[in-house]
């Protein structure tokens, strides 16, 4: 009878599987540390980020003054900065866009909303993130890219979802300015047969009447 140990030697196939099973072991070793090494990043980042958000949430008050603002962005920046894989990082720069428009920095405003959509806003907030785009096109005076903006986020809704109506009605008013009353009349009356009963239907009406008055001309 072959010794166990001599056996072991002889066979490659079992060192094979030896080197195998412990080359697993390793593996799920890295993956175990380096799972925990996330969470607790994440972990890390989510405090900082709820305590950024105490001071938004100061900065965003009636009784607000620019410092605590200029406090609460820097909080949001550093967060964004420090842990740049945190999951919840379209929700910082939402809130970093929000604060920027607030302060009239449109541009900088309009960078924050993009880099929520680029690092996977979804679902209501990248519908929020979308009309800020435009919003901050729109207070620069940029109409034609606040349509497109508009726009972009009406491709993304149905007409039941969340913002649907005021995504299309704010495509129309920029249209409007941008010198396209026709493309906004359009719209407008898009509006009012998809959902006449809305609640903006007689606002929808009124500007559909002056737009037409303004195109016959």
């Amino acid at each position: 009878m072959i010794p166990l140990s001599d056996w072991v030697r002889e066979s490659r196939w079992v060192r094979i599987g030896l080197q195998a099973g412990v080359a697993l072991v390793a593996i799920a070793l890295v993956v175990a540390g380096a799972w925990a090494w996330y969470r607790s990043q994440e972990s890390r980042g989510l405090a900082a980020l709820a305590e950024a958000t105490s001071l938004v949430q100061r900065a965003q008050g009636a009784d607000a003054v620019a410092q605590t603002r200029e406090s609460a962005i820097k909080a949001l920046e550093a967060v964004m900065a420090d842990h740049p894989r945190l999951s919840a990082l379209p929700q910082a720069a939402y809130q970093l866009g929000n604060l920027k428009y607030a302060a009239g920095q449109y541009a900088a405003a309009r960078g924050a909303y993009e880099l929520a959509l680029a690092k996977g806003a979804s679902g209501s907030l990248r519908t929020l993130v979308g009309m800020g785009v435009g919003y901050a096109w729109e207070a620069e005076k940029k109409y034609a890219n606040a349509a497109q903006a508009y726009e972009a986020v009406v491709k993304g809704l149905g007409r039941k979802d969340f913002l649907y109506e005021e995504a299309l009605m704010a495509a129309a008013r920029a249209q409007d300015l941008a010198g396209k009353p026709a493309v906004a009349l359009e719209i407008y009356q898009r509006l009012l047969r998809e959902a006449p009963d809305s609640r903006h239907a007689e606002d929808l009406r009124n500007r559909a009447a002056d737009l037409r008055s303004r195109t016959v001309q």
